[in-house]
C-alpha cells in the first residue's frame, strides 16, 4: 500500500523571517502542545531551536523554559 506524503508532517528549516520546506507535507507539529499546525497557518517558530509553535502562548512558554 502506498502512503500519501500528505499523511506525514512536513520537515522545515526555520529561518529568522521565513521557513523553507525540506520535505513536503500539509502540517508540522507544535513542539510544546503536539498540535498539528497546517503550514498555511504557521506563524510562530524558533530559528534557534528549529521548532514550530501553535500559538504565541506556546512560543512564550518555550522562551520562559530557557530561564
Amino acid at each position: 500500500m502506498l502512503m500519501s506524503s500528505s499523511d506525514d508532517g512536513a520537515k522545515l528549516h526555520y529561518g529568522p523571517n521565513s521557513f523553507r520546506v525540506l520535505r513536503a507535507g500539509q502540517h508540522v507539529f507544535c513542539a510544546i502542545t503536539g498540535e498539528a499546525i497546517p503550514l498555511e497557518e504557521l506563524r510562530y517558530w524558533s530559528a534557534k531551536h528549529q521548532e514550530p509553535y501553535a500559538s504565541a502562548e506556546a512560543a512564550a512558554q518555550r522562551l520562559a523554559e530557557q530561564d
